[in-house]
């Protein structure tokens, strides 16, 4: 799905990477599993876990067979924003990500003309995607909470793509001190430890990084170096 800060366009270069040495079995996991654009390309063993339990919530309906709506109208959009509690948390995520403009959490009704001029359909747009997602996500063991408060199995791969230092924000304030201690007590553990940033503390080593072109707002964007660190 179209999510903030995706890594739909780097997966592929990222992605063999860190799976190089993956053992038969091995788990592949994602704290921050956001759209799962990076997930939905891994085979085997995966949990995904994301902080915004409607978005976990739509992705678990997806994988049990929910089908999303084809139209949500501004008028719907503002009533689910204004008391989420009045609807189901699966229809409150494909609605505050899928139908908000940047797919930001309910950062503004998507408008938009397609390249006829004719008004753009988002909802339409994500449910196909989302559509033909879902059954690459199939047999994903998907958490909703804080990255540091679920269950990670032994010798895992654990990739994070958490909210950037610096750049736009997500619902919740993020600490990042206290996420880099994280990934080092996860290293500890055993675990192998890969984190998408642009920056990160001297003890990381940078294993790739590339440009890419960020939106930061309407129509406009700017050039980032994006990167890779490991322990």
């Amino acid at each position: 799905m179209k999510y903030l800060g995706s890594k739909n366009r780097i997966a592929k270069h990222i992605l063999p990477i860190i799976l190089k040495d993956r053992k038969e079995g091995q788990f592949y996991v994602e704290p921050f599993c956001g759209g799962c654009n990076s997930l939905d390309k891994v085979t085997g063993n995966r949990v995904g876990n994301d902080s915004n339990e409607y978005l976990i919530a739509m992705f678990k309906a997806l994988g049990s067979g929910w089908i999303p709506p084809e139209v949500v109208t501004e008028d719907l959009y503002g009533m689910v924003k204004s008391c989420p509690d009045g609807y189901n948390p699966w229809l409150v995520g494909f609605v505050g990500f899928c139908c908000s403009f940047g797919s930001k959490w309910f950062g503004g009704y998507a408008r938009g003309k397609n390249s006829k001029g004719e008004p753009r359909n988002y909802a339409s747009e994500s449910k196909r995607y989302l559509l033909r997602q879902a059954p690459l996500l199939d047999g994903v063991i998907f958490h909703s909470g804080s990255y540091d408060s679920f269950p990670i199995p032994s010798n895992s791969i654990i990739y994070c793509d958490p909210p950037y230092a610096g750049t736009t924000g997500y619902r919740d304030e993020f600490d990042h001190a206290k996420f880099w201690q994280w990934c080092r007590e996860k290293k500890a553990e055993a675990h192998k430890v890969f984190v998408s940033e642009y920056n990160a503390p001297e003890d990381f080593s940078c294993v790739w990084s590339g440009e890419q072109t960020t939106t930061v707002s309407r129509g406009e964007g700017k050039k980032a170096i994006e990167k890779l660190f490991t322990l």
